[in-house]
Formats: structure tokens, sequence, C-alpha cells
């Protein structure tokens, strides 16, 4: 007997509560169902469920059973879904969560292309500062730049993402550049207030007396702070001062000459862009085709460039 037939029977009757539901379900005989449970349990030398004429119990074999057979048919399913051009489509909704700044420059844009090649599957995106309980406000995917804190968290890295330090050409006509991260107590410096999430200040690498590299972090200050990112930004393309962004939200603007690049010789190692989920085990096939999406997108050098 069909050994995938075995465990869908098997899933279908603890979960319909009843050979008579899952045979109607199937359009077989109640007492087809009844063989392949037998079977299934000769097989295994388990009993998986008490059958009496009234109900069916499962056993503590049988739930522990059921939930490794409901994962391994929804496996299978996506597996055949992902080769056959005629196999099942992506549907139900989907929701994400990313920060507001990031989400609104390259979260959202993608969502209606998204959309596009899977109309069958209806989003909801969330934009928020604040670090989202992925699993608690049951969100399917959470896109976070930075460093990841531990967690239970399954994480795909999508990108990289560096930090540079940036002006326009007309501060540094006026101000100067500073030529080591030391000089930067000289200059303006557009800051994130205390309450912001940027709590150990401006990363940079250094080389110390002895030659090694040392990770070094610096909390300039200036006239001006914000806890809002975009407006820093805003800030430092008026002129006001020395910002330190990362490279999705100037790496257009420096093309473009409206910013310059200072202090790259300093710049720390690249962290990441991540997309976070509670775990890899019962993805949904429109979850797994959204972290896919996502990691072509993001991969497309093209893409940060503003020219996507």
């Amino acid at each position: 007997m069909d050994r995938l037939k075995q465990l869908e029977s098997f899933v279908s009757v603890a979960t319909r509560g009843g050979l008579t539901a899952a045979a109607k379900a199937e359009g077989v005989a109640p007492a087809i169902m009844g063989r392949r449970l037998d079977a299934l349990e000769e097989r295994l030398g388990v009993k998986l469920l008490v059958r009496t004429t009234r109900r069916i119990t499962l056993t503590h074999e049988g739930s522990a059973f059921l939930e490794d057979c409901q994962r391994l048919l929804t496996e299978f399913a996506n597996a055949e879904a992902s080769v056959s051009a005629g196999g099942v489509k992506a549907s139900g909704h989907l929701r994400v969560t990313a920060p507001a700044g990031f989400g609104r420059r390259h979260v959202a844009p993608l969502v209606p292309r998204f959309h596009a090649l899977h109309p069958e599957v209806t989003i909801s995106l969330n934009l928020s500062d604040r670090v989202v309980d992925v699993t608690g406000e049951s969100f399917d995917c959470a896109v976070r730049v930075g460093d990841l804190p531990d967690s239970s968290l399954v994480s795909v890295r999508l990108a990289d993402n560096r930090r540079r330090c940036v002006a326009t050409p007309e501060f540094v006509r006026r101000h100067g550049k500073p030529k080591h991260p030391g000089e930067l107590s000289r200059f303006a410096c557009l800051t994130l207030s205390s309450d912001a999430s940027q709590t150990r200040g401006w990363a940079f690498r250094i080389t110390t007396e002895g030659g090694a590299q040392e990770l070094i972090h610096l909390r300039p200050s200036g006239p001006l702070d914000c806890s809002d990112g975009q407006v820093l930004h805003d800030w430092c393309l008026a002129g006001h001062g020395i910002a330190w962004r990362s490279t999705w939200e100037v790496e257009a603007e420096i093309d473009a000459g409206l910013l310059v690049p200072l202090l790259d010789e300093f710049a720390a190692p690249p962290n990441g862009i991540y997309a976070v989920f509670a775990g890899a085990k019962h993805l949904p096939l429109r979850v797994r085709l959204w972290l896919d999406f996502l990691k072509a997108q993001y991969g497309n050098p093209e893409f940060w460039g503003g020219r996507a």
C-alpha cells in the first residue's frame, strides 16, 4: 500500500475526527480508510489511534506523529508546486513588517510587483521602527537591517548593509573634511537622539599603533539631533552637517554628486539586511516565494542605485 496515501489518510482521519468523515471527503468507503490505518500502525509497530464506535482519539505517539505528517505533506505539496508549471498556486494572506525608512524605499515598491506575480496572495505591509514581535503579532516575515539580537527566529541574509559618513559638497567646501574619526568632534554632526534604537553610536575601523585593526564606536554631537533617520537624511541634504547613514539610503545621492562620502578608509565592516521568520519547517508557499523574491531583488547590484 502506498505509504504517502497511508499518511494522508491518517491526517484526514485525525483532523476530521473519524473514519466516516475522512472517507466521505475522499469519496471511498470507511472500511478502506480503516485498512490504511491498520497497515500504517502495523508497519510502524505503534498504536496511533484509539478507535471506538463513537469516537477516535489520538495516542501520545499519534499526536506527535500527526505534527510530523502534516509538515511532511505540506513540504511535499510545496515541492511539487515549485517545479510544476500547472502546480498549486500561492494563495492566502502574507503579513510583512519592515523598518519605516528602509521599508518605504525598498520594501513597499516590491509589494505590488510580488502581488502581480502571485495575484491570489493578499499582502499587508507594516512599517515601524520598533522591533516587532514576529511570532507574537502573527507576522510571516520581518525585514531587518543591522546586527540581529540572539533569537529563536530564523534569519536569511539578503544583502550587505554598509554605513558611510556623508555631507554635501557645499558643507565640505565651507568646513573641510575630517581626516580621522577622532576629528568628528570639531564638526556639526547629525545624530539620532538618545531615545532612538542606535545605541552604540557610529562605528569605525581604525589601525592601532601595533598595526592591528580595531572596531571603535563614537558618539559625535552637534546642534541638531532627531529620533527619525529620514529627518537626519533631509537635514544632511540641506547642508546642516555630517550624517552617518546606510548605503541603501545615500548611494543614489552620492552617485548623483549631491552628497560626498567622508572617512571611507575607516568604514566599519558591513552588517546585513535580513529576512526574519518564525521557522522553516512550516513555511507556506507564499512565504517561500516572498523570500526568494526578496533575495533576487536585493541580490541585483543595480537595485541599490535606485535603478531597479
